[in-house]
């Protein structure tokens, strides 16, 4: 036998080495693919079962349901949808709030305070502050027509309507000013709040100063009733219950101690008022606060319990004069110059002129597409404006008896919440979308100014002698600008001063030597507010 020699039985020892490596990789190999078909395997079989207990389970749904299989189909691509974009929602909410987690650290080790111009550098989207105006908007509308059509005899039906939209309001709105898009200034307005009045067992829709003296402050709230307030005290002088619906606003007469109101019981209402000013007491100092420096974004909302009323105060019940001619809510009400005729704003999409002694309706201005959500008058001539949700506001005309004129403002992309005049040819509008603009009644085609905000606006005001504008937002934020669109100063909100809810109107009394400016919403308090003017211009 031939003996093998050392090279040789070497390269045979490797050759068996590699088909030992081969072959134990095939068994590898196979076990694993074994193995994943195994797991395939068991997958699939959890998949039949759950697919078995599922088709047993609509099999049962489908016996048991008594609804149409169409209507049955469509119900279950709503609910669908509606998950989706719940989830969508959701998820969209946790990438904000760790984007917001991680530039607060950024800031915080950097020494800087958290401002709207440097959470837009973080590439938010604007989407989420859109879609939180965009709710918040169904969720006034929703409440207002809940709350206009209430009865004094289901008391508790009201309360438990109030407190589901307060809380939706709560959960959204909260939100809202995660995005900003104002630009920083360098104005340091003194802005001091002084006084609150609180006394409403539901939110506050307006606010309003008389022209003449006593100088009282009147409010207008979704529980049914209007209060008249001493400015110093902030005692509640008086109580109007003579509506069957909430009220949405709240106008005084030029030179008489008369109020006109409008209400969710398609009515507004002329009463007479006589009220006796308390002695005014100290004003005890509060410590001022720039209306630029940072606030605490809390939550909390220590009116949120139920308030006892100023029992003590004197009411009124029933009402001098009523006009009724609407089929829908009156959402807004003013006097026409002179105070011998009155404009009403409807959810009928109409606007009414009627006469004060008379109680008639002189005219019915039609032509909005939608609802009406505001009217203002012009201080010194016999203008009216309407507001509407099919985001135009129109200006009409009754200077010459026998022509009635009107113009259509087209400007906004989303509901215009209020337009008012100024002294002089300007009109200021505001809208849901989120938008300020200033008009020349001599050029109506474009605006003269724009102020871009991070919130929607509602019922806006103009101060008479400096011309500053009042922006209260949905984010429960207010906002002074001039008429050329620079931002002047942001009222101070914390958790322990400034509003907790929606501001819903503000209104300038700039002669008021204690508050010449005050400011409602949804919290059920109204706000007086002393704003340093001449530093304001002076820093412009």
């Amino acid at each position: 036998m031939p003996i093998e020699s050392g090279n040789s039985a070497a390269a045979r020892q490797v050759k068996q080495k590699r088909k030992s490596h081969t072959l134990s990789i095939r068994r590898t190999n196979s076990s694993e693919q074994e193995r994943v078909a195994s797991q395939r395997e068991m997958l699939e079989g959890q998949g039949a079962m759950m697919s078995a207990v599922c088709e047993e389970v609509c099999v049962q749904s489908v016996e048991d349901s008594k609804l149409p299989p169409s209507i049955r189909q469509t119900l279950l691509e709503l609910f669908g949808q509606i998950e989706r974009e719940f989830e969508n929602l959701y998820i969209e909410n946790l990438e904000l709030r760790r984007e917001i987690e991680t530039l607060n650290d950024r800031l915080t080790a950097e020494g800087q305070t958290v401002d709207g111009g440097d959470l837009s550098k973080g590439q938010l989207k604007a989407k989420a502050s859109h879609s939180t105006s965009q709710l918040s908007q169904k969720l006034k509308t929703t409440y207002k027509a809940s709350t206009s059509k209430r009865s004094n005899s289901f008391p508790r039906k009201a309360v438990g309507a109030r407190n589901f939209n307060m809380g939706s309001w709560e959960l959204w709105g909260g939100d809202s000013w995660i995005v900003s898009s104002f630009k920083t200034t360098t104005s340091r307005a003194v802005c001091q709040l002084v006084k609150e009045y609180i006394g409403h067992r539901d939110g506050i829709w307006d606010v309003s100063v008389t022209r003449l003296q006593p100088v009282v402050l009147g409010t207008a709230s979704a529980d049914h009733s209007a209060m008249l307030w001493s400015i110093e005290t902030g005692k509640c002088l008086l109580k109007y219950v003579g509506h069957a619906g909430s009220v949405n606003s709240i106008k005084f007469h030029p030179s008489e101690q008369v109020a006109l109101t409008a209400s969710g019981d398609q009515t507004a209402h002329i009463w007479r008022y006589i009220v006796q000013l308390p002695t005014p007491q100290p004003v005890t100092d509060t410590n001022q606060m720039s209306g630029e420096e940072e606030v605490d974004f809390s939550d909390k909302d220590e009116a949120d319990g139920d308030v006892e009323g100023p029992n003590e105060s004197p009411t009124i019940r029933i009402p001098s004069t009523t006009l009724k001619s609407h089929q829908g809510v009156v959402i807004a009400a003013d006097w026409l110059v002179g105070g011998k005729q009155v404009v009403t704003a409807s959810w009928d999409r109409t606007a009414n002129l009627y006469d004060v002694e008379t109680s008639e309706l002189v005219h019915s201005l039609t032509g909005h597409d939608q609802e009406l959500t505001h009217c203002c008058t012009h201080p010194t001539q016999r203008l009216v404006v309407t507001s509407s949700r099919d985001t135009t506001f129109r200006l009409w005309d009754f200077r010459d008896p026998s022509i009635h004129s009107v113009n259509v403002f087209q400007g906004h992309t989303d509901t215009v919440t209020s337009a008012v005049f100024t002294v002089g040819d300007n009109v200021v509008s505001g809208s849901d979308d989120r938008t300020v603009k200033v008009w020349d009644l001599k050029n109506m085609r474009s605006p003269i100014a724009t102020i871009r905000t991070d919130s929607a606006v509602n019922r806006i005001s103009v101060s008479v002698n400096q011309r500053i504008i009042a922006l209260p937002h949905d984010n429960r934020q207010v906002r002074l600008f001039d008429m050329s669109g620079v931002r002047l100063a942001r009222l101070p909100r914390s958790n322990r001063q400034g509003h907790r809810r929606m501001v819903c109107c503000t209104a300038w009394s700039e002669d008021n030597p204690i508050c010449n400016l005050f400011s409602c919403g949804f919290d059920r308090q109204a706000i007086g507010w002393n704003i340093n003017i001449p530093a304001l211009l002076q820093e412009k």
